[in-house]
């Protein structure tokens, strides 16, 4: 089960993650992200030390490290 989150104007969004090539120093890194639909690389459940907020004036969620 996709891990997801509605927000405050009811809207559900499903957590995705993603490895990712950084251009200027070529290092691997993870990114985390929110989408309306599922996609590949979507994600059963909150990474660890992780918190989801929204953005007060868009309502997008967001993931922040405790």
């Amino acid at each position: 089960m996709a891990f997801t989150h509605t927000n405050r104007k009811g809207e559900k969004y499903y957590l995705h993650k993603k490895d990712v090539t950084l251009r200027g120093s070529g290092k691997r890194q993870t990114i985390y992200f929110f989408a309306r639909e599922q996609r590949s690389g979507v994600m059963d459940n909150l990474p660890a030390g992780f918190q989801v907020l929204e953005v007060k004036k868009t309502g997008l969620p967001v993931l922040k490290k405790k």
